[in-house]
C-alpha cells in the first residue's frame, strides 16, 4: 500500500502542479470553493477520444457545483488532427493539444489523464481503430487510469452502439471504458498494474446524451428520457463572477489550435446522461446516489469531518489564516485513517489550503530556462509567510542530495531569498515528452516506464523541497524548479526549467527534392547546450547517395549559440528516395536528435526532442511556370516545399490582392481552410476568378463546408461535402487518364499513389455543375466511390481546381507522386503557351 501512496503523490503533483508555470495567486474565494471541495467525497471520470472532444460544460458543473474531483479521460492527444495556428503537425501537434487540454482543466478544475494510444487519422470503424492501437495495450490503460482515479462515476462522452455511424476513435473509446468498467475490479486483469495500484469497481456509468446523437434537435426533444438524469448547466457562481456555461466557454477556447474559440454563453442549459451499467439509481437527481460522500465514507472521518465543515460555514473571507489550527488539527487526524486512496487525496489538499491560507510564496528560479548533465546552476530561492502564525524554514533540499539549511522563523511579510548552485547529474536525461522519447508504432506510443503511463506530462526531475515547522506540524512543499524573467513589452514571463543535450542537430528543410542529378547543399544547424562546445558533425545517407565534406568540425563558444555547417548532397542517376541524418560527436557521445520549441501565447513553452532528420528525393520531375502565389491559410509547409521544386513563392496577405499584383504570377495556390479562416479573402474573390479568366490557375485545397465565409467558393456551383478516404492506401482510379493533370507534364500512373500517410484526403466535393471535371475516384472499403477530390474547370483562358487531397500531409512526408501531380496542377494550360513560344520564334 505504501507503493500505491508514493505512486499517487507523484501523479498529483505532477498533474496539477505543473500545469502552469506562473504561480498562481488565490483569492479567499478560491481558497473557500477548496475547502468545500475538500469536505466531498466523491469523483466523476469523463472519457472520450480526443483533446477537444470533452464536454467542458459537465466537467465544470460537476468540479464547481457538485464539488466532485472530476477528472477527463482523453485516450490519445490528437496527433492526427490539422492545426489551424502554425504548422506543426504529427507529434508536435499532439505536445501542443496536449498542453490545451492541461490549459482547459485549470480553468474548468478537472484533472487531466491520457492512454498510450496514438491519433492516426480519421477512422470510420471501431475494429480498424482497435486493430491500430492494439486493443489490448489501450484497454490495459483505460483499466489503470479507473484503478489510480478511483472514479464513483464514469461518463463517456460517446455512444457504443453507433459502430460503424461516426469516427471510429469515438466509438472505440466508448467501448473501451464499458468494457474496462468491469475489469477495473477484476485482480486477474492486468495483475501487473496491482504494484502500484489497486483494483476498483465504479459505482455506474453513463452516456452523455445529446441531440446531436439523434440526429436533430427536434428528434432529442420527442425521444424518451426516462432513463435519463438531466442537469441545469448554467449555474451562476458568485464567487466566481461567472457562470458555469462562461467556464466551459473559457476552457474549450483553449483548443486554439482545432479553432475553437469562442464567445461566452449565459442562462439555463440541459445537459443529459444515460444510464447504461452498474448500480441502478433509486434517486434519479443524484448521480451520487448510495455514495455516502461526506467524511463518514471513510472510517475514522466523522471527526475530521466535524472540524472541517465547521471551518466551511464559518469561513473567514478576510483573514483564511485563522483557520490553520483547525486545519492542522485535522490534517493530524487524517495521518491515522486506513484508506489509503482519499487519505493521500485529501492530505495533500489539506495542505494546499493551509499554504494557501498563510500566503506562503515558495519559488526556486533558476538563471536559465534550461541546463545540460553535469552543468552547476544558479538558483534563487525566494521564501515568505503572508500571516501571523509562526513557521520556520527547517531546510531546502531536493532528490539528488541537495540540502540547503537555512534555518529561519518567517516573520510576517517578510521576503527571504537564498542564493545557491544547482548542480544537474552526470546523467541526467533530457526531460522532452516521455511518450516520444522512442519511437512507437501507427497506434501506440512506446512507453518503458509503466509509472509514467497515463502522465499529461514528464516529470521534472528538479524541484525544491522547502520543509517547514507550522505551528511544530513536519510539513514538506515541493516546488519545480523555473526560469522567471521579464520583457519591458510583456512584463513577468515564466518558462518551464529544462534538461537539454549538450549538442542538438537540425536539418533546415524537412524533405530536399532533386529534379534531376545536380548536387545540392544542405544546410545543419547544430546548437550547443552548454559553453566550449566542440566535436564533429557528419551527415549519414543512403548508400546510392554521396555526401561532401564527410565531417566537419564543431567549435562554439557558448551555450545556446550556433554553428551553420554546409554538406553537398550528390543524388544517384536514376529514382531514390530515403533520409538523411545529422550525426553530432562530443567526445565519446554521439547526438542525432533535434530541439525544437514550441512557443504559443496560450500555453507554455515546450521544448520537444525528435530524431533530426530530412527525406531526400531524386524524382523525374518536369513543371511549367516559375511564379506562384500562396494564401497562406492554416499552418502548413507548401510554399517551403514548392520552392524545393525552384518555383518561385510569394506568400499573398487577402488585403495586398488586386489586378496588378496577380499578374505576376503564373499561379495562385490557396491554403488549407483559408476560406473558413481568412474574412477578407472572400471580398477579393471576383479578382481572383479575374486572374484565371486572364489565364492565371487557382489551386483551391480542401476547406469544411461548415464555417465557410463566402458564398462563392467557385466560378461555378460546388457543393463541399464531409467525404474522406482515410485509408491512405486506397485503390486511385484515373477517370481520364489523358487528362493534362495525368497526362503534362509528367505522365502520373499507380504508382505516385504509393508511400502516401495517414489519409488520402478528406472534405471533398460531392456536386459540382457540369464545367468541371473529375479526375480520380477512390474509397474505402465497402464505401461507394468518391470522385470529388480533384476538380478542374476551364474559366476563361485559365484553370480553376479544387482538391481535397491530402497535400499539406504529402509534401512534408516528401512524398514523390503528390509533387509530380500538383507539378501538374500548376502547369495546366501551359502546353499551348509552349507551342505559341515555338511558332513566334
Amino acid at each position: 500500500m505504501q507503493k500505491h501512496l508514493v505512486y499517487f503523490f507523484i501523479l498529483l503533483f505532477f498533474s496539477s502542479l505543473l500545469q502552469a508555470q506562473k504561480p498562481k495567486n488565490p483569492s479567499a474565494s478560491y481558497i473557500y470553493e477548496s475547502i468545500q471541495k475538500l469536505n466531498f467525497f466523491g469523483s466523476v471520470l469523463y472519457v472520450a477520444a480526443h483533446p477537444d472532444d470533452e464536454n467542458t460544460r459537465l466537467i465544470s458543473y460537476m468540479s464547481n457545483h457538485i464539488k466532485a474531483r472530476t477528472g477527463y479521460l482523453s485516450l490519445t492527444r490528437g496527433d492526427g488532427g490539422q492545426n489551424l495556428i502554425g504548422p506543426e503537425l504529427r507529434e508536435l501537434l499532439g505536445v501542443i493539444r496536449t498542453q490545451e487540454l492541461l490549459a482547459a482543466r485549470q480553468i474548468d478544475g478537472g484533472e487531466q489523464w491520457f492512454t498510450r494510444a496514438n491519433d492516426f487519422g480519421y477512422s470510420k470503424h471501431p475494429d480498424e481503430t482497435l486493430a491500430i492501437w492494439d486493443k489490448t495495450e489501450v484497454l490495459s490503460d483505460v483499466v489503470l487510469a479507473i484503478r489510480q482515479f478511483k472514479p464513483d462515476i464514469i461518463i463517456n462522452r460517446f455512444d457504443h452502439r453507433t459502430v460503424g455511424k461516426t469516427h471510429g476513435h469515438h466509438t472505440a473509446s466508448a467501448l473501451l471504458t464499458l468494457e474496462a468498467f468491469d475489469l477495473a475490479h477484476d485482480k486477474k486483469a492486468y495483475p501487473n498494474q496491482l504494484k502500484q495500484t489497486s483494483t476498483w469497481q465504479p459505482k455506474r456509468i453513463f452516456f452523455n446524451a445529446s441531440w446531436w446523437f439523434y440526429g436533430s434537435q427536434d428528434k432529442f426533444d420527442k425521444a424518451d428520457k426516462s432513463h435519463m438524469i438531466s442537469f441545469d448547466v448554467g449555474n451562476y457562481y458568485p464567487l466566481k463572477g461567472l457562470s458555469n456555461n462562461e467556464i466551459a466557454a473559457q476552457s474549450s477556447s483553449q483548443h486554439l489550435s482545432q479553432g475553437f474559440g469562442r464567445l461566452s454563453q449565459r442562462g439555463s442549459q440541459q445537459e443529459y446522461i444515460e444510464f447504461l451499467k452498474g448500480d441502478p439509481l433509486t434517486n434519479n437527481d443524484n448521480i451520487f446516489d448510495g455514495i455516502d460522500t461526506s467524511w463518514n465514507r471513510i472510517k475514522g472521518g466523522k471527526a475530521i469531518g466535524d472540524i472541517l465543515n465547521a471551518v466551511e460555514k464559518n469561513f473567514n473571507f478576510k483573514n483564511p489564516s485563522q483557520h490553520i489550527q483547525p486545519l492542522l488539527k485535522a490534517y493530524k487526524l487524517l495521518q491515522n485513517v486506513e484508506n489509503n486512496h482519499w487519505k493521500s487525496h485529501k492530505l495533500q489538499a489539506i495542505q494546499t489550503i493551509i499554504e494557501m491560507c498563510a500566503g506562503l510564496y515558495l519559488e526556486a528560479s533558476a538563471n536559465t530556462n534550461y541546463a545540460t548533465a553535469n552543468e552547476n546552476i544558479k538558483i534563487n530561492i525566494e521564501v515568505l509567510n503572508r500571516s501571523n502564525l509562526p513557521i520556520t524554514l527547517v531546510n531546502i533540499s531536493d532528490i539528488h542530495d541537495f540540502n540547503l539549511t537555512k534555518k529561519r522563523v518567517l516573520v510576517n511579510n517578510v521576503k527571504y531569498n537564498f542564493n545557491t548552485l544547482l548542480s544537474i547529474n552526470k546523467n541526467e536525461n533530457p526531460t522532452a515528452p516521455y511518450w516520444l522519447s522512442e519511437k512507437g508504432t501507427l497506434g501506440m506510443y512506446k512507453v518503458n516506464d509503466s509509472k509514467l503511463i497515463g502522465l499529461p506530462e514528464t516529470p521534472r526531475p528538479y524541484k525544491m523541497a522547502f520543509n517547514l515547522l507550522i505551528d511544530s506540524v513536519a510539513f514538506t512543499i515541493s516546488k519545480p524548479i523555473i526560469y522567471k524573467y521579464a520583457k519591458p513589452d510583456k512584463g513577468e514571463l515564466y518558462k518551464p526549467f529544462e534538461i537539454i543535450p549538450e549538442a542538438s542537430a537540425k536539418i533546415t528543410e524537412n524533405v530536399v527534392i532533386f529534379e534531376n542529378n545536380k548536387p545540392r547543399d544542405v544546410t545543419v544547424i547544430v546548437k550547443a547546450g552548454r559553453d566550449s562546445l566542440e566535436g564533429f558533425a557528419k551527415l549519414n545517407h543512403p548508400s546510392d547517395w554521396e555526401v561532401f565534406p564527410k565531417n566537419q568540425k564543431i567549435n562554439i563558444l557558448n551555450k545556446g549559440e550556433e554553428q551553420t555547417l554546409v554538406f553537398t548532397v550528390i543524388p544517384p542517376e536514376s529514382k531514390s528516395e530515403g533520409f538523411i541524418r545529422p550525426l553530432i560527436s562530443i567526445g565519446d557521445k554521439n547526438y542525432s536528435k533535434e530541439l525544437i520549441e514550441i512557443n504559443y501565447a496560450h500555453i507554455p513553452t515546450q521544448t520537444v526532442l525528435l530524431p533530426s532528420e530530412s527525406k531526400v528525393v531524386r524524382l523525374d520531375i518536369k513543371k511549367k511556370g516559375e511564379n506562384i502565389g500562396y494564401i497562406q491559410g492554416a499552418g502548413d509547409l507548401i510554399p517551403e516545399n514548392l520552392q524545393q521544386l525552384g518555383y518561385n513563392v510569394s506568400i499573398i496577405k487577402p488585403e495586398d490582392i488586386d489586378t496588378l499584383m496577380l499578374s505576376e504570377f503564373d499561379a495562385v495556390v490557396v491554403g488549407i481552410r483559408a476560406y473558413n479562416l481568412l474574412d477578407k479573402l472572400a471580398f477579393k474573390q471576383e479578382l481572383l476568378f479575374d486572374f484565371v479568366r486572364n489565364g492565371g490557375n487557382m489551386i483551391v485545397q480542401y476547406n469544411t463546408s461548415r464555417g465557410l465565409k463566402i458564398d462563392n467558393l467557385a466560378p461555378y456551383p460546388l457543393t463541399l461535402s464531409r467525404d474522406r478516404v482515410t485509408n491512405e492506401n486506397a485503390e486511385v482510379r484515373f477517370l481520364n487518364p489523358k487528362h493534362p493533370l495525368l497526362s503534362y507534364p509528367n505522365k502520373i500512373t499507380p504508382e505516385d499513389f504509393e508511400g502516401w500517410t495517414q489519409e488520402r484526403g478528406l472534405y471533398f466535393a460531392n456536386a459540382w455543375s457540369d464545367e468541371f471535371t473529375p479526375i480520380l475516384s477512390m474509397n474505402d472499403a465497402n464505401e461507394s466511390a468518391k470522385n470529388g477530390s480533384l476538380l478542374v474547370a476551364k474559366h476563361g483562358k485559365g484553370y480553376y481546381i479544387y482538391t481535397g487531397l491530402s497535400f499539406f500531409r504529402m509534401f512534408p512526408a516528401g512524398v514523390p507522386g503528390a509533387y509530380r501531380l500538383f507539378a501538374n496542377m500548376l502547369s495546366i494550360g501551359k502546353a499551348h503557351l509552349k507551342l505559341e513560344a515555338k511558332l513566334n520564334d
